[in-house]
């Protein structure tokens, strides 16, 4: 099942209202379940060059069903997943990528954002993807 438009355009809503209570102007991107985006806004005054990373952030928490932020812990020097970011025609392992998950537990899209600090970054996708529910998949046996 695919995250719906109406569902896109409310988790950009929420989005956009945390940026603006932020005072940051951001790029907003909602993926459905196969990484493909699906709505897309950019605030006024947002970096064009962060148009490209809220996609990108969007997709990355989409096909690995987990926030970007927690795979960039796994893809640092030495780590297990060193160099992932070069897979899939290109990556974002920072902050700012949120998975969407249904009420059953499924993985219906993803929302990316960029703009601003990762951690406002982060806030922001997360707001708009809890406006929808729930932002994590139940315990995958490879995840501690």
């Amino acid at each position: 099942m695919h995250v719906t438009i109406k569902d896109a355009q409310k988790a950009i809503e929420a989005a956009r209202k945390k940026a603006a209570a932020l005072d940051t102007q951001m790029c907003i991107a909602i993926v459905d379940s196969g990484a493909t985006l699906k709505a897309f806004h950019r605030m006024d005054d947002a970096w064009v060059g962060s148009i490209d990373i809220a996609i990108k952030k969007a997709k990355t928490a989409c096909l690995f069903g987990m926030k970007t932020g927690e795979l960039g812990k796994l893809s640092q020097p030495g780590g297990s997943l060193w160099g992932i970011e070069h897979s899939n025609d290109g990556l974002i392992t920072f902050p700012g990528g949120v998975p969407i998950v249904d009420e059953k537990g499924v993985l219906v899209g993803a929302i990316g954002v960029s703009g601003s600090t990762v951690e406002n970054d982060e806030t922001v996708a997360k707001a708009g993807a809890e406006s929808l529910g729930v932002t994590d998949l139940p315990a995958h046996p490879w995840r501690t």
